[in-house]
């Protein structure tokens, strides 16, 4: 999501180094999916002009995720964290990584009145983005499953999708997906230049 008046882009969930955690137990996943974030991280910072990135946790996918990184994506990602104004919100899965790759970290953030945190706080009714749930909408149409990374969002939460290549995803209408972010709770998918709205109650 890019916020214009932030100059800010804001991602979740990358996951970075899951392949590389998954083949330490014997699964081995093509290795490319931090370059593959990578991709999708420059690409969107060059279409949008970002001055800033706000990663909202789950950065890597585990505590020595960032010491995996090979020579070429950790140097792609210093180049970001050197250009650009990086804030690194601490995620579930990356809360013990000793150094990240450049940027400042935080357990949570606020910006003009809105809080930057990992997962949704249902008790806080303050405007609040998050991510920690990897959102997707499951339809139906003519006869074909469509699954789409989705953010959900009700009058006072938004929740990013996950962006990382290998990231699985929770459906949008499960309960602990409406617990969080409470009444009034739709999916929204951007297509070119609309933004499609899916009731979830």
């Amino acid at each position: 999501m890019f916020w214009p008046a932030q100059g800010a882009l804001l991602v979740a969930d990358l996951h970075f180094e899951k392949a590389s955690w998954y083949a330490r137990f014997g699964q081995f996943l093509p290795p490319h999916d931090s370059a593959a974030t990578l991709d999708m991280i420059e690409a969107l910072a060059a279409r949008t002009g970002a001055r800033a990135i706000w990663s909202l946790g789950d950065s890597f996918h585990d505590a020595d995720g960032a010491a995996r990184l090979d020579p070429r994506a950790r140097a792609r990602l210093q180049a970001l964290t050197e250009r650009l104004d990086w804030l690194w919100i601490t995620g579930n899965h990356d809360v013990g990584v000793a150094q990240m790759p450049g940027g400042r970290r935080a357990v949570e953030a606020e910006v003009d009145g809105v809080w930057l945190r990992h997962e949704a706080d249902p008790a806080d009714p303050r405007p609040e983005i998050s991510g920690h749930f990897h959102p997707k909408l499951r339809l139906s149409l003519r006869g074909r499953h469509v699954s789409r990374r989705c953010f959900v969002g009700s009058p006072t939460k938004l929740i990013l999708p996950a962006l990382g290549a290998l990231t699985g995803g929770l459906d949008a209408g499960h309960g602990e997906i409406q617990k969080a972010v409470g009444p009034g709770a739709m999916a929204l998918i951007p297509v070119s230049d609309r933004l499609l709205r899916f009731p979830l109650t």
